[in-house]
This record gives structure tokens, C-alpha cells and sequence, in this order.
């Protein structure tokens, strides 16, 4: 058994359904072959009739008693005393190799002499050696086995085959496996990877069910909330409302999909009890701020927390909006939700201070539970007793496999529909279009509308067929008024984009502007070297324009023609189709923990195509657990 885990170990293999996706790159079939088929390997009944050696290489000619005596002749290149003593004249032989043809005469070269018959072993390429893998898979890999994991009988056979088959046509068709093996073996896979993620998912009670009353701010809205918006915020109601398990729960919204109403709708459910949502940036922060006040009903106390700015008594206020400066303040308030919008954008170390954070919100625990806040050791179990309702917020659509793998760690939300049509014209352009693009940025900024460039660099570089953002600057500072400058490094970044909110006509910036950053006059978009960029980012930086409604247009400016990528996305304009598209051109990966992972892909499942493969086997998951 210690031997056994140390092979797994080696294998990282942590289920018994790992071990069965363990598929045999190869198998080595020494079934008697019925006919001579050139160019494929052969398993023949032989007799030595002739042996003679050739400058050190040995030749045999042997007769084939099952076809009619044929001869066949072998050459042997690196001989030694053991191969005279076998293949002396009158010896039978069952011999395996490849079957060649030269001038009518059969050949083989270098064949295998076995003892055993009749017998298809699968061959293996892993870190072990031949016979420690195999050992495993016969030792582990049974019927009662895999029908314990949850598998139906079918499925059970059809492993039970691959690795154990009679006959290789059990297997094969063609050269590869049986389509009905691959479509058995894309299932297990995502079962087998959904409960390990149902595995890591822990819930904690919550320090309490929340039952505010959302009507006063739902009917002093000016508009009508989407049926996606509503039924977003109907789930989030009955996550709030119990007690016994803290919500936990992730909603993602395409771009302009208005999940700032959901938030805003949290917050009168937790009322009268405190919420605090945290941002990544000071501008998003001060955004959501400006459209709390606006939109909550005034007797509720909002509070605005940032680096050197505050807004109100966050130690008094109902809602506490905040920059990662919330994590600084020892009298923060317990809260009993926590909101983050855009935590994927959070770096590793803010994260782990968010989850202090968290904590920090939750009851104290039992005076008689001793616990060291720096051991890594701690269980969240032994930390705490229950813990604030949680919700995570994103405008960075996901594809919806991915969405369904993601709901087996936490509960997902989709908002795939905006409040109103954006009509945004997206054009690829090239340098011959310079002039008519000068011209129609003209246009926009006489109509008092703004105009953003992305660059993919700020300084020049030789690996980068683009102008910069430095090296671009002078031009337009010359031809144009009120322009404004910013990138991922500029420490005043914040501040430049609010100045170009309220009195810019032209901004020059890196992607640091791809996510949140409510710009409403602003209308048309050029992306140089847009091919450098995912279709996700693409999207994201799209989404800037056409906020309020207004005509807008997205220029995709690149030096290579007809790219595919490209193309693509100037016919699609739902996030949530784009992130599908993201996907297929750049390959699934593995969302074990929570974000998909380049390094590990799925052998046998698509995450492009198979999202009835991944539905089918998230029911078996909730009958299996």
C-alpha cells in the first residue's frame, strides 16, 4: 500500500478515476496474424530454413507454415551470441514486426521472437517504469471499483475494455479509438473533474440570514430592471435569507450588463445590517460610490474608504465602498456581506488579505478554541463559526462550460443580456485607412464625443511592429486639443482619467483601461495591433464605447490581413460567445483551482463543444455526492 501511494504520488494521481484516464498510448498485439498486409505489424508462425551472417549482421529466411510456406527474409543488425543460438536452422518461431515487400520477396527487419500468443497488452508512456503501471491499473482498476466512483455499467465496460481487451478490434476502428470509447472517455473526465472540484468547495454557516426589503429601491429606479437582472438578484435573495450556509457566489455580467444594480440590490437585502464591496482601483471605487448615491434611497448611509480620501463615517455607514485601503482600517465594522467587484484583478497578496478580510467580519470564535492567526495550519473550520454572506462580481465573461465547472466550487451567476442595444461597428483597419480615420475622430470630437487609442507599448521596442504610446504622442498633442496621456505605470493614472472624463477630447493609453472606467461621451475606440490581444481583452476594451446608447465604433488596427481572430470578433458581440471563441483559439485548460490554468489541458474533452458532455455529468455528480 506505502509503495502504491508513492507511485501515485509520482503519477499526481489523487482519484481512482485519474488512474483509469491513464489511457494506453499504445497496445502490443500478438494475435496470430490471418493475412500478410504490407506495411502494417504482423504476428507469424515461422520456421528457419536458411542463416547465414553478412558483414556482422546476421540474415534468416524463414518459411511461413500458415501461408503456404512463403518465405520471408530478416536482417538482424546488432547481433550477439544469443541471437545465433535462437534462430538456428529448423527452429520455430512466433515472430512480430513490420511486414515489408521488395521485388516480390516478404521482409521483415529485426523481429521480435515471443513466447506468448493470442494476448493484447496495453502499452503505457509514463514516469514509471512498464511493469509498476500496469501492476497499478490491475491491482486498482476493477468493476466494483469504478461502479463505487459513480460510473454506469456502460461506461464501466467500455474502461474495463480499454484497459484489459480480448482483441484489439474491442478497441480500435481505424487506427483509434471507437467513437462511442471517446465520448465514454470525454464523460469520465469531466466527472471525474467536477468532483474534485465538489470536493474543495467548504461552507460555513452565516453569521446571519439577511431579509431587507428591496422595493423602495427597485420602484425609484428610472428604468426597468432586465429579466436576467431580476433573476440574478431572485438568487442572491435566497442565498441571503439562510442561515445555515453563507452565500457564496459568483455573478458574471457581459460588458454594460448592469451588474452595478445587482450589487446595489444586495445592499438593501442586507439592511438593516452593514455591507462593505471592495474594488480594485480607486476609479472603480469612486464609480460605484457615485452610483450608490445616486440610486440608493437617501436613508441609507454610504461611505466612500481610499488611500488619503474618504467619503462619509465608514465606522456608521450601512454600505462601505473601498480601494484595498478597506484592509488597512482596525475599526472596519462586521458586515454581514462582503462584496468584490473584479477579484480576478486583485494581485496574490491582496487576495490573502481579502480572505483576512473576510475573516475579520466573521463572529470571534469560542473562547475555548486556541488558534494561531500565522500557522497555515488552521482549518477554516477551526477559525471561524460562520461567516459573512459572500459575493464576487465580474465584467469579464466566461464561457459557460466553464461557468458549469466553476459552480461546483461556488454558486455562478450569468448576466449575458445589457439593459439596452449597444450599436458599436467594429472594422478592421490597416495603414491605408489612416486619413479616413483622422477624418471620422474629427467628426466625434466636434460633436463633443471622446476618442481612446490603446497602444501595445509605452516605449519603443524592435520586437513590436507598432508605434508606442510615447513615440505616437507628439502627433496627436500637434493635431489635436485636450489630450490626455496615461499607462500602467503612471502613478497619477487615476487622476488623468478622471480629468479626461470631465475635459478630454483624445486619450492615449495602454490597456489600462480595458475593465470598469465609465467614460459616457465616449464613442469611438482604435486598438492598435489588436492581433496582440486576447478577444477577451479585445471585448473589454469595446465595451468602453456605446455606454449611454450612442452610435460607436471600434477600430481593430493591425498590419496582418485576414486574421482569422479577428475577423471573428468584428461578427460577434456577446461577451459570453467571445469567451467561447477565446477559448477555441487558444485551448481549454484546468480550473482546479478556481481560474483556468494554461499548464493542464483536458486530453479527451472539449470545453469548446462539449458543454452536454459537462451538463450530463454535473446531474451524476449530485446523485454521486
Amino acid at each position: 500500500m506505502e509503495e502504491a501511494k508513492a507511485l501515485f504520488k509520482k503519477l499526481k494521481i489523487y482519484s481512482l478515476l485519474d488512474l483509469a484516464l491513464i489511457i494506453p498510448a499504445s497496445y502490443n498485439d500478438t494475435t496470430l496474424s490471418l493475412a500478410l498486409e504490407i506495411g502494417k505489424n504482423a504476428t507469424l508462425e515461422a520456421k528457419v530454413i536458411q542463416s547465414s551472417v553478412q558483414g556482422g549482421k546476421l540474415r534468416v529466411t524463414f518459411e511461413l507454415p500458415a501461408f503456404h510456406n512463403r518465405r520471408l527474409s530478416s536482417l538482424f543488425f546488432r547481433t550477439t551470441p544469443y541471437h545465433y543460438k535462437l534462430f538456428e536452422i529448423g527452429s520455430h518461431h512466433y515472430i512480430q514486426g513490420r511486414l515489408e515487400e521488395y521485388r516480390g520477396y516478404l521482409q521483415m527487419s529485426q523481429p521480435k521472437s515471443i513466447k506468448q500468443i493470442g494476448k493484447v497488452t496495453p502499452k503505457y508512456k509514463t514516469l514509471l517504469k512498464e511493469s509498476e503501471i500496469t501492476s497499478l491499473i490491475e491491482l486498482y482498476i476493477t468493476e466494483r471499483n469504478l461502479l463505487n466512483e459513480g460510473l454506469d455499467s456502460k461506461e464501466v465496460a467500455i474502461l474495463m475494455h480499454i484497459h484489459f481487451p480480448n482483441a484489439i478490434e474491442e478497441v480500435y476502428e481505424n487506427g483509434n479509438f471507437k467513437p462511442e470509447f471517446i465520448s465514454v472517455l470525454k464523460f469520465v473526465e469531466a466527472f471525474n473533474h467536477l468532483k474534485k472540484l465538489r470536493g474543495k468547495r467548504v461552507d460555513f454557516p452565516a453569521l446571519r440570514a439577511l431579509n431587507g426589503d428591496i422595493k423602495p429601491f427597485i420602484e425609484q429606479l428610472p428604468f426597468v430592471l432586465t429579466d436576467e437582472q431580476q433573476a440574478v438578484i431572485t438568487e442572491i435573495q435566497k442565498d441571503l435569507q439562510c442561515e445555515d450556509k453563507a452565500a457564496k457566489r459568483m455573478v458574471v455580467g457581459d460588458v454594460g450588463s448592469g451588474k452595478t444594480m445587482v450589487i446595489l440590490a444586495s445592499v438593501m437585502m442586507a439592511l438593516p445590517h452593514k455591507s462593505i464591496l471592495m474594488a480594485p482601483t480607486s476609479l472603480l471605487a469612486l464609480q460605484l460610490y457615485e452610483e450608490a448615491c445616486k440610486h440608493l434611497p437617501k436613508g441609507v448611509n454610504i461611505a466612500l474608504v481610499m488611500q488619503g480620501k474618504d467619503e462619509g463615517d465608514y465606522t456608521q455607514a450601512d454600505f462601505i465602498i473601498g480601494t484595498h485601503a478597506l484592509l488597512y482600517k482596525d475599526d472596519l465594522p462586521q458586515a454581514s456581506l462582503v462584496m468584490v467587484d473584479e477579484q480576478h484583478r486583485f494581485g496574490t497578496k491582496q487576495r490573502a488579505s481579502l480572505e483576512k478580510l473576510v475573516l475579520r467580519q466573521a463572529q470571534e470564535p469560542s473562547q475555548n478554541t486556541s488558534i494561531d492567526l500565522k500557522s497555515n495550519h488552521n482549518t477554516l473550520a477551526e477559525l471561524v463559526e460562520a461567516k459573512p454572506h459572500f459575493i464576487q462580481f465580474s465584467a469579464t465573461p466566461i464561457p459557460r462550460t466553464q461557468a458549469m465547472m466553476e459552480s461546483e466550487l461556488l454558486d455562478v451567476s450569468l448576466i449575458t443580456t445589457t439593459p439596452f442595444q449597444r450599436e458599436v461597428v467594429t472594422q478592421t483597419i490597416s495603414k491605408q485607412d489612416f486619413p479616413n480615420l483622422l477624418t471620422h475622430i474629427k467628426e466625434e470630437i466636434s460633436q463633443k464625443h471622446q476618442v481612446l487609442i490603446i497602444y501595445p507599448l509605452v516605449e519603443e521596442s524592435r520586437e513590436v511592429p507598432y508605434q508606442s504610446l510615447e513615440e505616437s504622442r507628439e502627433f496627436w498633442e500637434k493635431n489635436f486639443q485636450n489630450v490626455y496621456v496615461t499607462h500602467g505605470k503612471d502613478k497619477h493614472k487615476e487622476e488623468v482619467l478622471l480629468a479626461f472624463r470631465e475635459k478630454g477630447d483624445i486619450l492615449l493609453a495602454t490597456t489600462v483601461v480595458e475593465v470598469g472606467i465609465s467614460l459616457p461621451r465616449l464613442t469611438l475606440i482604435v486598438i492598435v495591433g489588436a492581433e496582440r490581444l486576447g478577444l477577451a481583452t479585445l471585448h473589454q476594451l469595446r465595451g468602453r464605447v456605446g455606454r449611454n446608447g450612442l452610435k460607436s465604433w471600434c477600430y481593430l488596427y493591425s498590419n496582418v490581413k485576414a486574421n482569422e481572430r479577428l475577423i471573428k470578433f468584428t461578427q460577434t458581440t456577446n461577451g459570453f460567445d467571445i469567451a467561447k471563441l477565446d477559448l477555441q483559439f487558444r485551448d481549454s485548460g484546468d480550473i482546479l483551482d478556481g481560474t483556468i490554468q494554461s499548464g493542464q489541458r483536458f486530453k479527451w474533452l472539449d470545453m469548446v463543444e462539449d458543454e452536454e458532455v459537462i451538463a450530463r455529468a454535473k446531474n451524476r455528480v449530485k446523485i454521486a455526492l
